[in-house]
């Protein structure tokens, strides 16, 4: 049985790692246990992109070559979605911060509201893994169910086990484009481990491990930080 958490949510959680490594299945789960709102700047880009907004128009060709899109439209998309009410009791940040940038504009912000500095998790897994476990993903375009061919495959191929829903493979969930995501992180986001590191609040999790395993290793670090949550919360 998955481990039950009982705390009160800190002011955020930020989940790093190397594409693949499982930031967006991790945010999900601990989000639901935590209670917390899960902020994807990468699900919402692709939202603006669908769109047509300026700032998805302005994202499209970078997300496509695998890069990184310029931190004044994800910074705008971040500070809009941490000042909704729902995340007044935290949040968890998956995708963001990727840069030293976008990190010291999340401090800026967060100082500026008077919130806590955030707890920073850095999820590590073997880079070959990362490969697969990015070019065998797939999600669910109902629900947001994410599988992957060689790890966790539907019951039925393409199809949602949930509801049904048909299983999208995103274009730039390719090899080639994956080892170009990798070569970004590793010019642009590493640096954060490092920026993160000097503080607290920084624990890296080995991500070799089942979801689970890692999930409950993530909430056991938040559970043992207890002491940066929301003042006056329950």
């Amino acid at each position: 049985m998955p481990e039950r958490v009982q705390m009160r949510p800190p002011r955020g959680v930020i989940l790093l790692g190397e594409p693949g490594a499982g930031k967006g299945t991790q945010a999900r789960e601990v989000s639901r246990r935590l209670g917390i709102p899960h902020i994807s700047t990468g699900d919402m880009l692709r939202a603006a992109v669908k769109k047509r907004t300026p700032e998805g128009l302005r994202a499209q060709s970078v997300i496509d070559q695998g890069q990184l899109v310029p931190d004044e439209i994800v910074c705008s998309i971040v500070e809009a979605r941490v000042e909704e009410p729902d995340c007044r009791g935290g949040f968890i940040l998956d995708g963001f911060p990727r840069t030293l940038g976008q990190a010291r504009f999340l401090d800026r912000l967060l100082e500026a509201d008077g919130r806590w500095c955030p707890l920073v998790l850095n999820i590590r897994v073997d880079r070959e893994l990362l490969i697969k476990r990015a070019a065998g993903r797939r999600t669910c375009s109902v629900c947001g169910e994410i599988y992957n061919v060689y790890f966790k495959p539907p019951k039925k191929e393409g199809i949602c086990d949930l509801d049904g829903g048909v299983l999208i493979h995103r274009s730039d969930d390719n090899e080639e484009t994956i080892r170009q995501r990798q070569a970004a992180y590793e010019s642009q986001t590493r640096p954060l481990i490092d920026y993160y590191r000097q503080r607290d609040v920084f624990h890296e999790v080995d991500g070799n491990v089942e979801p689970e395993a890692i999930t409950d290793a993530i909430c056991r670090f938040l559970k043992g930080h207890d002491h940066l949550q929301v003042p006056g919360g329950n």
